[in-house]
């Protein structure tokens, strides 16, 4: 369908039509075109244009039409249409008939989509922040476990000075606050409605545009119409941001794969995120960071699409700005699954103490300490300098350290050196003596660990992360709460024990000297591959607030990450597992679960549950979640493809 061609007598050529379509990639902005149309139909109501029996009928379609499309019954890209604002007045069209042509009365394509992609911005850009405050989590609980674990700080890959892992993981902390500042920034910055500026003037009807940027979830409306239809500031903030962010990622990702090596073999990283060689059996490589490190390129081209596509563009709307859309949905979504895979890098890593202990002594990563050692006996800095430089020299001769050398030898470059040099040398007391803000002694990083942690826990006092030992008992409580309510099947706490790696909660950390675990879930995976969201329960209290949402959120993200092909759940409450992106399956198509446990259940014979599947083999490329109301940001995971 489309929504214009009065003036024209001639068929459209067809590769021209080819080229000028966008539904292959607007169709990603399905639901926010009809969450859009349902405000604007309420709008021209107020407005006199449509009267209540209209609105009513108006609202019901759309519903609907949100409901098929949410269902799978709608496949959008098989159509034909020039874009997904036709293919909705189209669909809408079918299910009300004339009534469907009043909607677009007083709006244009213009407004419409800078509303629609502005809307997609803010969800997705919600989804983002979670994102970066779980890698900034993962580096915390990591660094807090490696305050005093001792590795060589590198300037120009070469050996410098003594740092803790920790010092190093709180690095990566600092990058990514300032990556989710810059986000939160330019949302603020797009969270104002450009819907009821028309093609570029406003619109001649008696728009309550407050009214309508207030029922989208907007801060206010824009102010100026013409600047309205044609800003893509946000698309170029937003890309920019993610960029920044991806340089960040490349870097930590440079950092892990160096440490990853033969060569320095400080860390190492699960089976669940390496590959193998199919030539070379001893072979396992970081295939996770590497694709993390090169997929930076595709983000930073992306920007560069973006500047040059808003180059010297006059006002207002051009339809150059069509091509806005792929490079803002690439940049994003690939920036979105690289702090996935890089977030499952780090719940997967191993550090070799050893291995890293032992590089600070060989690499000399102490002689700074000797220097400051004949400084505290009255040399000149510059003087200590050269005769460290003359110790380390003479150390590479005779193939030893700093350490291995004695009083005597020491004292053939500077009679200042006594016995007391020693515990100058130690690496921990090395470390320990930058004990000033923001330096690498063990309590500087705890502090920083502290003061992180405070950060995220205040604009979140609820933190999902993975399960650990000490939860079990809480996770029993739980899941037993709704076992008693006939919701979900009973689990001992040795079978919680012994799948613990298979679970993650949410912790509240409302009052820090006593959190506590407010919900649960897990991911059973069969020997098939098909894997089953299973034991999932928040306590009574924390109804309400967004957390089972996050809790499946996050097993699904992980799903993902190691590439699992389809997930399951057999569920009493549908329409949750709905809003997630789940659709209805026949149980009968699930012979692993009902051998697994079926055949056990006492309800066997009088099963009320409904079993569900998201098939997310086909979409593993990427994801993002959308709203199901943008007053209340009631959030449901949606798979698109790249």
């Amino acid at each position: 369908m489309s929504l214009w061609g009065g003036r024209f007598t001639e068929d459209l050529d067809p590769f021209f039509k080819q080229f000028n379509d966008s539904l292959p990639f607007d169709y990603q902005l399905v639901e926010q075109d009809i969450v859009g149309s349902k405000a604007w139909a309420t709008a021209i109501c107020e407005a006199g244009v449509i009267s209540e029996a209209e609105l009513t009928d108006l609202k019901a379609a759309l519903d609907e039409l949100l409901n098929e499309v949410r269902s799978g019954q709608k496949k959008i890209t098989d159509d034909t249409d020039e874009d997904i604002h036709s293919w909705v007045e189209r669909n809408l069209i079918e299910k009300v008939g004339q009534l469907g042509k009043k909607l677009h009365t007083g709006r244009s394509r213009n407004d419409q989509v800078s509303t629609d992609l502005r809307l997609w911005c803010k969800t997705t850009g919600e989804m983002l922040q979670d994102n970066l405050k779980d890698i900034q989590q993962t580096l915390i609980t990591i660094a807090n476990d490696h305050t005093d674990t001792i590795m060589p700080g590198y300037t120009h890959l070469q050996r410098a000075q003594p740092i803790s892992f920790g010092h190093w993981c709180m690095a990566y902390v600092e990058m990514f606050s300032r990556d989710l500042s810059r986000l939160r920034d330019a949302l603020y910055r797009l969270n104002f409605s450009p819907l009821g500026s028309g093609a570029l003037a406003g619109t001649a009807y008696p728009i309550n545009r407050e009214s309508l940027a207030q029922n989208l979830g907007f801060n206010a409306p824009t102010l100026n119409s013409l600047d309205a239809v044609s800003d893509r500031d946000f698309v170029f903030e937003l890309i920019s941001a993610a960029s920044l962010s991806m340089i960040h990622l490349s870097r930590m990702a440079e950092d892990c794969i160096f440490y990853n090596t033969q060569e320095a073999a400080f860390l190492s990283f699960g089976d669940a995120v390496t590959t193998g060689s199919s030539l070379m059996p001893q072979k396992k490589n970081p295939d996770g960071w590497e694709l993390v490190r090169g997929k930076t390129g595709r983000v930073l081209g992306a920007l560069n699409n973006i500047a040059f596509l808003l180059k010297s563009l006059p006002l207002a709307y051009n339809k150059d700005m069509q091509e806005d859309k792929p490079c803002l949905f690439d940049a994003l979504t690939t920036w979105q699954n690289c702090l996935v895979m890089a977030n499952q890098c780090l719940i997967n890593i191993k550090v070799n103490k050893d291995n890293m202990y032992k590089a600070v002594l060989k690499g000399f990563c102490n002689a700074t300490e000797l220097a400051d050692y004949l400084v505290s006996k009255g040399m000149p800095f510059r003087d200590a300098h050269d005769v460290v430089g003359e110790a380390v020299r003479f150390c590479i001769e005779q193939n030893c350290t700093l350490e291995a050398l004695s009083i005597e030898q020491y004292q053939q470059f500077s009679d200042l050196i006594a016995d007391d040099l020693y515990p100058w040398l130690d690496p921990l007391n090395a470390i320990n003596q930058r004990n000033v803000t923001g330096g690498t002694a063990v309590n500087q990083v705890r502090n920083a660990v502290d003061f992180w942690q405070t950060q995220i826990t205040q604009a979140d006092k609820v933190v999902i992360r993975d399960a650990r030992m000490t939860d079990v008992n809480e996770i029993h409580d739980i899941v037993a709460v709704w076992t008693e309510a006939g919701d979900t099947l009973p689990r001992t706490k040795d079978s919680i024990i012994h799948d613990i790696q298979d679970f993650v909660v949410a912790e509240d950390l409302s009052n820090p000297d006593e959190p506590k675990i407010i919900g649960c879930a897990s991911l059973y995976i069969y020997q098939t591959g098909l894997a089953e969201i299973r034991s999932v329960g928040i306590t009574p209290k924390a109804q309400g607030k967004r957390i089972g949402q996050r809790l499946i959120s996050r097993i699904l993200r992980h799903a993902q990450a190691i590439r699992l092909n389809k997930v399951i759940v057999l569920t009493r409450v549908p329409e949750f597992f709905g809003k997630q992106g789940f659709v209805p399956t026949a149980k009968e198509s699930l012979p692993e679960k009902v051998l697994k446990d079926c055949e056990a259940c006492p309800r066997k014979d009088n099963c009320d549950e409904f079993a569900m599947e998201l098939n997310i083999g086909k979409y593993a490329v990427g994801f993002t979640e959308v709203p199901l109301d943008m007053k209340t940001g009631t959030i449901r995971t949606a798979f698109v493809e790249s």
